[in-house]
């Protein structure tokens, strides 16, 4: 009567066992696709706060060389030495003289975690 069971040895896995690791699979990605989003994110986010402190740094050196001109765009500071911003980071001039320099950076690619970074005169990049 055991051997009834136990047909030609059959190999395999059970539909319990499938719908279990199916299951388990599902945990996992429902936990490690928001984190992913907030790392994507926060990658965009840093990107545009390294763009904002090289566009800076650029402006730096520019108004070394012009101290009385005022910077209307980024662009300007191609001869400087800032080569443009990253993908989907949107670098403004807020005010361009060098007594008051003010700039700001966004991220498009981070969506609604973009963060709006702005550097002052002295270099502090808030928030």
């Amino acid at each position: 009567m055991i051997r009834e069971f136990h047909k030609r040895e059959q190999k395999g896995f059970t539909l319990i066992e499938l719908m279990i690791v199916i299951a388990i699979i599902g945990i996992l990605a429902a936990i490690a696709i928001p984190q992913f989003t907030q790392y994507k994110a926060r990658g965009y986010n840093t990107a545009a706060k390294a763009d904002l402190k090289n566009a800076y740094t650029a402006a730096i050196s520019y108004f070394g060389t012009h101290p009385s001109d005022t910077i209307t765009a980024v662009t300007e500071l191609s001869n400087d030495g800032f080569n443009g911003a990253s993908a989907g980071v949107t670098l403004a001039v807020t005010t361009g003289t060098q007594a008051g320099l003010t700039m700001t950076a966004a991220n498009s690619l981070a969506g609604t975690n973009s963060i709006v970074y702005t550097v002052g005169p002295n270099g502090t990049i808030t928030p």
